[in-house]
């Protein structure tokens, strides 16, 4: 989507060192809400990633992260630790319409003040058909729901899945077009339109 937009990016993840502490990011704190959730760990992501910068020595320039988090009658439905975790979420959200939010944040370099930081949330409703155990268990069997928050993605093979979406598409997706394009065009990137 940013190459769409005319944004040249450069991916700064995490090294095998650093990848732990980095899934570390997105433990549940106690009795957390979704929004808070998602709020605390993009923050958390986007500090790590600035630090990541400076520590390797790259100019400094327009960070973006972003984290997408699925919640269900109160509970957060994070990324699946095995095959049978995602057959659960997946049975739980099954005929039932859940809540997707995706943190998207920036963070540039201010000359006067340091490191600015800006933040946006994205809410999406997303309403699934009822799914058979056996549709449940042949998605699982694709793979495709292993790292993704709630154990689906909805451009993929799970899209089938949705009767019904309120709200962002993209934000569903994992990051959220409109919202990103204003934090973007905020921090002094340039967009192709």
């Amino acid at each position: 989507m940013l190459k769409l937009w005319g944004v040249q990016t450069e991916l700064l993840v995490p090294n095998c060192a650093e990848a732990a502490d980095a899934e570390n990011l997105e433990a549940v704190l106690p009795n957390e809400r979704a929004l808070v959730y998602v709020k605390r760990v993009t923050q958390l992501k986007l500090n790590a990633s600035v630090q990541r910068m400076h520590a390797r020595g790259l100019p400094s320039r327009v960070v973006l992260c972003a984290d997408t988090t699925v919640a269900l009658d109160g509970d957060i439905f994070g990324k699946p630790t095995s095959a049978a975790h995602a057959r659960r979420m997946l049975a739980a959200l099954s005929g039932a319409t859940h809540q997707v939010f995706t943190a998207v944040a920036v963070a540039r370099l201010d000359k006067l003040h340091g490191v600015l930081f800006e933040l946006a949330v994205s809410k999406s409703h997303v309403t699934f058909a009822t799914l058979t155990r056996a549709q449940i268990n042949a998605y699982v069997a694709t793979g495709e729901p292993m790292g993704k928050a709630g154990a689906y993605a909805i451009q993929g093979l799970a899209g089938v899945f949705a009767r019904r979406i309120s709200g962002s598409y993209s934000g569903i997706m994992g990051l959220p077009a409109f919202e990103t394009a204003q934090l973007l065009g905020r921090a002094g990137v340039k967009l192709a339109m």
